[in-house]
């Protein structure tokens, strides 16, 4: 039986169980799409990628980006966790940053200390989302319409729309109810009160995807949300966010602005290595 490397990580979270688990299979240039699908959909998490050469000679390498129903052009969380695993198999970048070339292009990848960390993708939609919309994702929600402070498109790829409320406890309580919005992601997001909540992070995420699953730690929402919340002068330009509370999870990740680029990073927790045979 062939087999290719495998290995599973856990991201945005240094402690392994905490994050956002990932699969990972190296060498996979010779996998067709087809099979690729039907391992991410064995494999279950909400993302499955398979790194392989580069086709652009700009980039290190080419990863694919899987759930279990579909193909992602880009997704956050994955970004790292491909990158940890392609540097821990001994890749080398040509230049100063990792360069990983996916569905929606080439996104640059840089060492932040212990953790990694991506520039955020440009947004493909941004403004405001209509009242028709808008009075359907608070019932989903399950929340009165005058709790969002805004909503807001902020799509980078998978389709996000944000919302902002103003009170972490009101996002934490949310009950998402998928029979009422089904097929569009929304990300939530509310400040933490300090005094209340701690000085561990500074805003609260919440991600509910295509699907209606809520997914624990969102690297491509909280890059959307971040162009979104400095660019409007809402969040500082740099800050935490906490995500997967709710699921009992405890994700951090770590935005700065820097320049133009805003770079979203998180720590990558090394969980199972070995090799997946097909």
């Amino acid at each position: 039986m062939p087999t290719l490397p495998f290995q599973q990580v856990d991201v945005f979270s240094a402690v392994p169980f905490k994050g956002n688990p990932l699969a990972v299979i190296a060498e996979a240039d010779g996998l067709d799409e087809a099979a690729m699908q039907a391992i991410a959909n064995w494999t279950n998490l909400s993302e499955t990628t398979f790194l392989s050469r580069a086709q652009d000679p700009g980039a290190d390498y080419r990863v694919r980006i899987f759930t279990p129903q579909r193909e992602l052009p880009f997704a956050g969380h994955p970004t790292l966790g491909s990158a940890h695993v392609w540097l821990a198999l001994g890749g080398r970048p040509k230049g100063e940053h990792v360069v990983q070339e996916c569905g929606a292009g080439l996104v640059r990848i840089k060492r932040d200390g212990d953790r990694l960390a991506f520039a955020a993708p440009p947004l493909r939609r941004s403004g405001p989302v209509d009242a028709e919309l808008t009075a359907k994702i608070a019932a989903a929600l399950g929340i009165k319409p005058e709790a969002m402070r805004a909503v807001q498109w902020a799509d980078n790829g998978p389709g996000w729309i944000g919302v902002l409320m103003e009170s972490r406890q009101d996002l934490l309580n949310i009950r998402f109810n998928m029979s009422a919005l089904s097929q569009q992601p929304i990300g939530v997001v509310a400040p933490w009160d300090a005094a209340r909540d701690g000085h561990d992070a500074q805003f609260e995420v919440r991600a509910f995807t295509w699907s209606g699953v809520e997914d624990p730690v969102t690297g491509s929402l909280n890059a959307s949300l971040a162009q979104w919340l400095i660019g409007a002068g809402i969040a500082p330009e740099q800050y935490v966010a906490a995500q997967g509370t709710v699921l009992g999870r405890a994700g951090r990740v770590h935005v700065a602005q820097d320049g133009d680029s805003i770079w979203i990073g998180g720590d990558v927790a090394p969980v199972v290595k070995g090799a997946i045979g097909l």
